[in-house]
């Protein structure tokens, strides 16, 4: 048994990878603030963890979250594609200050295993589709507010990589690749688009094509992965997981943004009518992984797209016809 932290543990990848822990027999402590996470997502297992509710910008919050446990897995982030345009100060606060504080509490309560959660948005545009792991990683454009994930990322992964050439055991580094699944919240893309999709069948004719705008021209590219596939490849870097090892966590299965379109709005019995507008600025035309390095360890994806995003679809739809909270935060 491993007593592990686990920051950000109330978020999406993180109470998925909490009950996962504690399934296989570990003990785990979260440190959270709820900002964007909430209490529902352990549910069920509240009382098997620990729970420290802080900041992790709040450098003696985390020293007492740390102290104590085996290992770190570090998924603490703002994520979300608008709170970049909206609040970039915080996305770059929370990733940096975060890491710093993280990194020393690690060395003060001799902590020596560290698994740090990165994105695919390190890299932003990659040079090479499907991607490996040692491009380049890029901040195209400083003036953009959208480059504040992946530029908190790509510092972040600086500081762990090199603080963790001493004073620690294993630094391992996972970056997962549009990972979807039930209560992730709603500013990604597929709730995005469930909500557009009965939207636009509310003021559509019960037949025919339903008109669904988007952004770009629909050729734009993504590879999702699903939460219950995430979260077995988180587990194998932190099982398996080499010293200042870099990995990617998604699954190669490659969908045009308009072909993800129809296939929502499929899963209410129409079709879509794919409506292009203009691209979100710093927006990347293609991105999927190469996960190779990841497959080596045993790795293997299970939940095609085509599996996985009926259920999600219906998840969200239900909350819309309930009238549930939409929270935007999380």
């Amino acid at each position: 048994m491993t007593h592990y932290l686990v920051t950000g543990g109330s978020g999406f990848i993180g109470a998925a990878l909490v009950r996962r822990l504690l399934n296989d027999g570990h003990r785990v402590r979260v440190l959270d603030d709820n900002s964007r996470g909430h209490m529902g997502r352990l549910a069920g297992i509240a009382d098997s963890v620990e729970f420290i509710g802080g900041d992790i910008r709040d450098a003696d919050t985390v020293r007492t979250a740390v102290r104590g446990t085996d290992a770190v897995l570090h998924l603490a982030a703002v994520n979300g594609t608008r709170h970049f345009y909206e609040k970039p100060e915080v996305v770059l606060d929370v990733g940096v200050r975060g890491m710093l504080n993280v990194l020393d509490a690690c060395r003060a309560g001799g902590v020596g295993t560290l698994v740090l959660a990165s994105s695919s948005e390190a890299y932003q545009t990659p040079p090479v589709v499907p991607t490996p792991e040692d491009v380049p990683l890029v901040v195209p454009d400083v003036l953009n507010p959208r480059y504040s994930y992946g530029g908190s990322k790509l510092i972040s992964e600086l500081l762990a990589v090199n603080w963790g050439r001493t004073g620690f055991d294993r630094v391992a580094i996972f970056r997962p690749h549009n990972v979807y699944g039930p209560d992730m919240g709603w500013e990604h893309v597929v709730p995005e688009f469930v909500r557009r999709a009965v939207a636009a069948m509310a003021l559509s004719p019960p037949r025919g094509p339903v008109a669904f705008p988007i952004q770009g021209d629909g050729t734009q590219t993504r590879a999702f992965v699903h939460i219950d596939d995430a979260v077995d490849g988180i587990v194998t870097v932190i099982d398996k997981g080499e010293h200042l090892g870099v990995y990617h966590v998604g699954n190669p299965e490659e969908v045009s943004v308009g072909d993800l379109a129809r296939r929502v709005v499929a899963c209410f019995g129409r079709e879509a009518e794919v409506i292009a507008g203009p691209p979100a600025p710093g927006g990347t035309g293609r991105r999927c992984p190469d996960i190779g390095r990841l497959e080596r360890l045993g790795y293997r994806p299970r939940v095609p797209l085509a599996e996985g995003l009926p259920g999600v679809v219906d998840w969200y739809a239900q909350r819309i016809a309930g009238d549930a909270p939409l929270r935007a935060a999380e």
